[in-house]
């Protein structure tokens, strides 16, 4: 992370992108499994009840699709913007008590929670043409159980949020 005592801090590395997406789309996929599970339910389509094995089946590919999509993001996230110049500014914004107050990144919460639902759809399809366990998603299970997501989403964003505050991060120091 951003260290205030660094005068030339540098950009976060292969190891932190690969860590930080497994983190985030580990907590994601757990929630959009739940969530898919309430949307077929709730509107009556599609087949998605996956024992735990097939929930782990999916999560190894899953995993595998993360740390692909961490490397692709780094890599035109560096093309895009050589030096990382804007997130090295938002980390020293946070150190200096500038950044969000409660939410960690509000809207970066919305878009990424229903990403990852997709994310996951597409993973458990691919996992059980693989693996050979059935379940039939639809569009509008699909986009119900993302926009639900979001709620999830949002709450890990307060969670963080409010981690920041008890601990500090972020304060300015007198």
């Amino acid at each position: 992370m951003y260290s205030t005592k660094n005068e030339n801090p540098k950009p976060p590395g292969v190891t932190i992108w690969v860590l930080v997406t497994l983190l985030w789309g580990t907590v994601f996929f757990t929630t959009s499994v739940f969530m898919l599970r309430y949307a077929a339910l709730l509107l009556g389509q599609g087949i998605f009840s996956p024992s735990r094995s097939e929930v782990f089946n999916a999560y190894g590919v899953h995993a595998g699709v993360l740390i692909v999509f961490a490397l692709i993001a780094m890599m035109v996230k560096n093309m895009v913007e050589p030096g990382s110049k804007k997130q090295i500014q938002r980390w020293q914004n946070i150190s200096e008590g500038k950044g969000e107050k409660l939410f960690i990144s509000f809207a970066g919460s919305i878009a990424t929670s229903f990403f990852f639902t997709g994310l996951t759809a597409m993973t458990f399809l691919l996992s059980a043409a693989a693996f050979g366990f059935v379940i039939s998603l639809t569009i509008p299970v699909v986009l119900t159980a993302a926009l639900l997501n979001i709620g999830a989403g949002l709450t890990a964003s307060l969670i963080v949020g409010l981690g920041f505050l008890i601990a500090r991060v972020g304060r300015k120091k007198m």
